[in-house]
């Protein structure tokens, strides 16, 4: 039997694991109607986050949380920063696909992005590091 801590960081996965096949369709959808056979790169992004942030939670955090030593209250908040500021991320690149204004988020930025920049570190190193010290003490 798994922690329900876990179950609710499995299903994280998944919803991100179906967003990320979403976002395939419309990046085929784009580059089935783009004379070059490519969709924007900021959906490609999306894409590809999506994917790789899907796995990463049920490879990484599900593991990380469900072996914790940690309270289920710690490893719940540890949890949600990490997904959250991944689903955060995978949200801009959707934004900024959709637009479709730049190929470069950060040379081509209206305002300082340094708030957000620091909030994402902090939210998965974070995060990250609450739930891998919980994992060390348990199980090491």
């Amino acid at each position: 039997m798994i922690r329900q801590e876990t179950a609710w960081v499995l299903f994280a996965a998944g919803v991100i694991f179906l967003a990320a096949l979403f976002l395939g369709v419309w990046k085929w959808q784009q580059s089935m109607s783009s004379p070059d056979g490519t969709a924007h790169r900021y959906v490609n992004v999306a894409h590809n986050s999506a994917l790789l942030y899907s796995f990463a939670t049920s490879a990484v955090v599900a593991p990380l949380v469900q072996f914790s030593g940690w309270p289920s209250a710690v490893n719940i908040i540890a949890a949600a920063a990490v997904v959250g500021m991944f689903v955060v991320t995978i949200a801009n690149y959707v934004r900024l696909g959709i637009e479709g204004r730049t190929d470069n988020q950060m040379r081509d930025r209206k305002t300082s992005l340094r708030g957000v920049r620091e909030t994402l570190i902090i939210g998965e190193i974070g995060g990250t590091a609450v739930l891998l010290t919980g994992f060390a003490s348990a199980q090491l």
